[in-house]
């Protein structure tokens, strides 16, 4: 038998019964949760839940804003030993529905503003759904935590990966605490003074992460922001509560770069952190020289709870993911199989650690291609520096292939980032008369500026070899992104556009 263990108790009650009870635990838009009072307070929403019928390992599917209501609630799912499945709120009545019948949930919880949304996703098959709005209704008399154990399931999130279609990857009750334990403990630093804001929400892998595991982990505190993140909210947000580390993307660090916040903006940030895409190295060095906050990027995934490569803090390699994170092993490996050993020799990333996930539910085909043995396929093609660091050359997918030699979107993106006119920028391999693919530039202008492609094209010439210059470059006022902030790459490819050359 495992050892007995639950990931809630291991983030509520363990801290108030290591004397952190009268600890500001949760920042959220009406108060502040002391240690007791979430532990409390979960408690008593895992009593209602438990009302409504919810069974240990039935799935309980949330829709909500990142708020009290969603955080205890994911806690008390958790806690009853059932299984929180946090969905994005920006999905269609339609998406969600998908997500609604794969996870075969009977309760379902939303946030009023997502009302008309969770209701139309809604079937026969689902039993109760209860908005915020009857959140006082919910809450009974505390729930003792069910006897869980390490293999346990605690937590589903859903992703799209490479094939476009959404899956459940299922997580353990002990994935939360290696997370904790590694890449919280050994890259972050994270102690029981910190305050955490994150641009990513809490259906996110990486924002469960930044916002729950790693602050309730250690007695720190954290700051719930439901709103769309901007560069002046979040200025905000940091000059009230005190924050000290800073999680985002780089679709919000660059926009930090090119407002007009002042220099102290983020005066108390002791250290940022940037993962979902990669961070160019303009972006690094700008937010380090003009804010004094130096970011540690790295790469993490839905299937392995939260970051595996990383950047560390005072050794940051600008442009790279870093060097792995204690705790998991990494191989780059060829299209027959054989591992890379050497340098600069690209290859497709593999991991290995603790934390990933026990695989997709229901989806066996997808799960034998992804998953093999310790090992998981990442769908990232990456490089190996002679400093032992690591570069994304971007997906498997991404990759083009010009004139017979191969083209790393990210390369060319990094050197359009070099200019001064340009904000944001992603190339994407559009056919060209005959049917090629040659790179397109998609890029967004500094506020003020004004991008000239041919001059653009120019600058990008004289960076780069010749063939891996934009053949076009089309400016738009934004890019198609994700619900975490991903860009997507395959709206920009089905664009219509026709290059000549």
């Amino acid at each position: 038998m495992a050892e007995l263990f639950n990931a809630a108790e291991y983030l509520t009650e363990r801290r108030v019964a290591e004397g952190d009870g009268a600890r500001t635990a949760v920042h959220h838009p009406r108060g502040t949760l002391t240690y007791a009072e979430l532990s409390a307070e979960v408690a008593r929403v895992a009593g209602g839940l438990a009302r409504l019928g919810v069974r240990p390992e039935e799935r309980v599917l949330l829709c909500m804003a990142d708020d009290v209501e969603l955080f205890t609630a994911i806690l008390a799912t958790m806690r009853l030993g059932a299984v929180a499945v946090p969905c994005s709120t920006m999905l269609t009545a339609t998406e969600l529905s998908v997500l609604v019948s794969d996870s075969r949930a009977r309760v379902v919880l939303g946030s009023d503003q997502f009302a008309d949304t969770v209701r139309a996703a809604v079937g026969p098959e689902v039993e109760h759904v209860v908005m915020t709005s009857e959140w006082e209704t919910l809450r009974a008399d505390p729930a003792p935590a069910y006897p869980t154990w390490d293999e346990s399931p605690a937590l589903w999130l859903y992703t799209s990966g490479t094939t476009g279609k959404p899956k459940g990857a299922m997580h353990r009750h002990a994935d939360i605490r290696y997370v904790c334990e590694t890449y919280g403990r050994q890259v972050l630093g994270i102690g029981p003074e910190d305050v955490c804001l994150s641009v990513a929400k809490l259906f996110f892998a990486y924002g469960i992460g930044n916002s729950m595991f790693f602050p309730l982990s250690v007695g720190a505190s954290v700051v719930l922001e439901p709103a769309r993140p901007a560069p002046d909210l979040l200025a905000s947000r940091v000059r009230r509560y005190g924050v000290s580390l800073l999680f985002a993307v780089p679709s919000f660090w660059g926009p930090l770069l090119a407002s007009d916040l002042p220099d102290d903006a983020l005066a108390g940030v002791r250290r940022g952190v940037s993962a979902g895409e990669t961070l160019p190295a303009r972006m690094f060095t700008g937010i380090r020289d003009r804010f004094g906050v130096e970011i540690l990027d790295g790469i993490g995934s839905t299937e392995a709870l939260h970051i595996f490569i990383s950047n560390r803090p005072g050794a940051v390699v600008p442009g790279s993911s870093g060097f792995p994170v204690p705790g998991y092993e990494v191989e780059l490996r060829r299209p027959d199989g054989t591992v890379i050993t050497g340098t600069e020799e690209p290859g497709m990333l593999w991991i290995s650690g603790d934390s990933v996930c026990t695989g997709y539910w229901c989806r066996t085909a997808v799960n034998r291609q992804v998953f093999q043995g310790e090992w998981m396929r990442t769908g990232d093609q990456y490089v190996r520096n002679p400093d032992g660091s690591l570069t994304c050359l971007g997906r498997a997918d991404d990759v083009l292939k010009v004139g017979g030699i191969w083209v790393a979107p990210a390369e060319v993106e990094s050197r359009i980032l070099e200019h001064p006119a340009v904000a944001e920028a992603v190339v994407v391999g559009v056919a060209d008369t005959d049917g090629l693919d040659k790179p397109v530039a998609y890029v967004v202008p500094r506020d003020g500026a004004v991008v000239d492609p041919d001059e653009l094209v120019a600058f990008c010439r004289a960076g780069l070899a010749s063939f891996k210059r934009p053949r076009a470059v089309v400016v738009v006022a934004e890019l198609p992104k994700t619900a975490t902030g991903k860009v997507q790459r395959y709206r920009l490819r089905e664009r219509p556009l026709t290059v000549s050359v």
